[in-house]
């Protein structure tokens, strides 16, 4: 058995493996698509005689974290052949990756689970989670008089990317756009666009969108303010001659339409969607800032089977900035009592701000000292987690 990079001419194993794994056949146009977009370099894979057994890609993105860009290596394409499952090709695909994206810096791992038990056992825990809104055309908000426009299918990525930075980085977990990925990540697969453009003429918010059936199914809606938000309803409820519903995907956890709505008893769910982990600890820490004016040391214990440098006791000493100090501690357990405990799981959970200290101590995810537990939950500034991409 050998595991290493794939080589560019073993392109057509890796398409085979995936086709049948994902159950999906491209077309010979767009298997030569692909192939002028493949990186070779991304790609790792377990071999027995020269022959693909199974493999992974590790994507080099970039993510907003605090209103900071942060590196995150994106685990996608996880693939075996059956004939090799419960082999543990994918247990030493995924260590071989947590070393590689260590080694890049990438201080943070994404991926969208096929089983969220089975990526929990490796260190990967929920970050995300999105809601999607049906609304019937009698529920719509009002329509409102607005002073700028909306104009319908702007395709400037520019324009596009500035707005979505704007929104994207007031949370946590977004992704950093580049052109190549509005190109065929995102406008690829999207219909219509509408942006809408202020009195001055700055544009204030978009929306990425599609009719079919009598419905309007929109899988961005990204504003500024309230005014952008208006108008872009309104531009959807003037869609009223063709449509009997609106489709919101892809709606941020923390959204409050619904309460805003004349008639709120609309259909809403609640869709948990991408995991992440914390693949350098003591990186992360030194990059994380933590609430300003509470000076505070405690000693933190972190479980990780999967990524061992990141295991054991750290000291964390806190500044009145919210910058800390972070130094492993060597030597027995036994030797220093940890303040708090938990596995890197519930750890990437609350540093992401998808999850509560105090929530992780009262379910006992999070073990320790009470007033430490307090203290803790003062020391973490608020978040919201978000992902509106795929990969």
């Amino acid at each position: 058995m050998e595991l290493r990079q794939l080589k560019a001419e073993e392109y057509e194993q890796s398409v085979s493996l995936s086709e049948y794994a994902f159950q999906y056949t491209l077309t010979p146009e767009q298997k030569e698509k692909r192939k002028e977009r493949f990186k070779p370099e991304q790609f790792w894979g377990i071999f027995e005689e020269e022959e693909l057994q199974a493999k992974l890609t590790i994507l080099p993105f970039k993510v907003y974290l605090q209103g900071k860009v942060v590196p995150m290596g994106g685990i996608a394409g996880v693939a075996t052949w059956p004939e090799n499952r419960r082999k543990g090709h994918v247990s030493k695909l995924l260590s071989q990756a947590l070393m590689v994206m260590k080694e890049e810096g990438q201080i943070l791992s994404f991926l969208h689970p096929f089983s969220i038990p089975f990526y929990r056992k490796y260190g990967w825990e929920l970050y995300a989670e999105y809601k999607n809104y049906l609304i019937s055309s009698k529920q719509f908000p009002p329509k409102l008089e607005y002073p700028g426009k909306v104009v319908r299918d702007v395709e400037d990525i520019s324009t596009l990317n500035k707005l979505y930075q704007s929104f994207a980085s007031s949370y946590h977990g977004t992704l950093v756009r580049d052109e190549e990925w509005w190109k065929y990540s995102v406008l690829d697969n999207t219909k219509h666009s509408a942006v809408y453009y202020s009195h001055g003429g700055e544009p204030q918010g978009y929306v990425l969108y599609e009719l079919k059936d009598k419905m309007l199914v929109c899988n961005e809606f990204v504003y500024l303010n309230e005014e952008a938000r208006g108008a872009l309803w309104t531009f959807f409820s003037n869609h009223d001659s063709r449509i009997e519903q609106v489709k919101l995907t892809m709606v941020p956890a923390d959204d409050i339409l619904p309460y805003m709505l004349p008639d709120p008893r609309i259909t809403q769910e609640t869709i948990p969607y991408f995991m992440g982990r914390i693949v350098d600890v003591e990186s992360f820490l030194q990059q994380f800032t933590f609430e300003a004016g509470n000076r505070s040391e405690l000693t933190i214990q972190i479980d990780d089977h999967a990524a061992p440098w990141n295991a054991g006791l750290w000291n964390i000493s806190i500044d009145d900035q919210g910058q800390a100090k972070i130094i492993k501690v060597m030597g027995e357990k036994e030797e220093t009592q940890p303040d708090l405990i938990a596995d890197i799981q519930v750890w990437t959970a609350l540093f992401l701000g998808f999850k509560r200290p105090a929530q992780l101590f009262h379910i006992q995810k999070l073990k320790g000292k009470p007033q430490k537990a307090k203290e803790f939950e003062h020391l973490i500034p608020q978040a919201q987690t978000l992902l509106m991409d795929f990969f």
